[in-house]
């Protein structure tokens, strides 16, 4: 395949963050990174900036799938992205349409908090997640607070064992909030149980799970297994961060276009 010319699509569900740092912003520009053209399911408004996120207006559901409909009825879908679903509504229609899209993999980043502390999911979004979500999901890539709120687990070795067990093939959990000297992400698997060491970099960062996430997915689109997409999505991400830039008064963005690592 040119990959000039052809470009394969990554279906991208996720919330506006007007500040460019997270949400479907993150999504396109990490996806373009990696030679892949992304389109745009928006799940909710936010009002936030570098610093914290004050306001989420959920989009209704009804919306939310007629817009990955009509994508996924004019283009090919290599692959889906999940961030931000805002509420156990939205998870329920768009488990559906995963449903009736079956090939598809499904990289799930589990939005829960804002970088800055600020709540971006409703109560009964968790729940929703775990039942009908999680199942559907070729690779799941909480944070370490993420996957603690999800399971109820402290040992992030149990929680990435236990969010297999509802269904999620691969559970990348990510360590980038534990208080380690260099940060370790942690790949389970049917095959075993991969271990990624990064340097740690002085942050914090404003949308660097989104990066990573969509980055996974473009790879996952062009065709590479899922282990050598996590790993390649990582060592973008750590480029990104490396040349990270703070253009408010809260945490650095990712410098996400840059030329991304050789394809294989």
């Amino acid at each position: 395949m040119d990959k000039e010319a052809h470009p394969p699509t990554v279906l991208v569900f996720a919330g506006h963050d007007p500040s460019g740092g997270a949400g479907q912003q993150a999504d396109i520009e990490a996806i373009a990174a990696q030679g892949a053209h992304a389109a745009v399911a928006i799940t909710c408004l936010t009002v936030q900036d570098t610093v914290n996120v004050s306001r989420v207006e959920a989009v209704a559901p009804a919306l939310v799938i007629a817009q990955a409909e009509a994508v996924l009825a004019d283009q090919r879908v290599a692959a889906i992205k999940l961030g931000l679903l805002g509420n156990g509504a939205i998870v329920t229609a768009v488990a559906a349409l995963l449903a009736r899209h079956p090939l598809i993999p499904v990289v799930t980043d589990p939005v829960l908090v804002a970088t800055g502390g600020g709540q971006l999911a409703e109560a009964d979004l968790i729940p929703a997640l775990k039942t009908v979500l999680v199942p559907r999901t070729t690779v799941l890539t909480p944070n370490v607070v993420e996957a603690r709120a999800l399971t109820g687990l402290a040992d992030l070795a149990a929680c990435a064992e236990t969010l297999r067990a509802l269904g999620a093939r691969y559970v990348l959990v990510t360590g980038g909030d534990e208080p380690t000297a260099a940060v370790e992400n942690r790949l389970h698997g049917p095959e075993g149980v991969w271990i990624f060491r990064w340097p740690r970099l002085a942050g914090p960062f404003h949308g660097s799970g989104c990066t990573l996430a969509a980055a996974l997915a473009a790879r996952l689109a062009w065709g590479e297994s899922v282990e050598v997409a996590v790993e390649q999505a990582q060592a973008y991400v750590a480029s990104t961060l490396a040349a990270a830039f703070r253009p408010g008064c809260g945490s650095a963005i990712p410098r996400r276009l840059q030329p991304a690592s050789s394809l294989s």
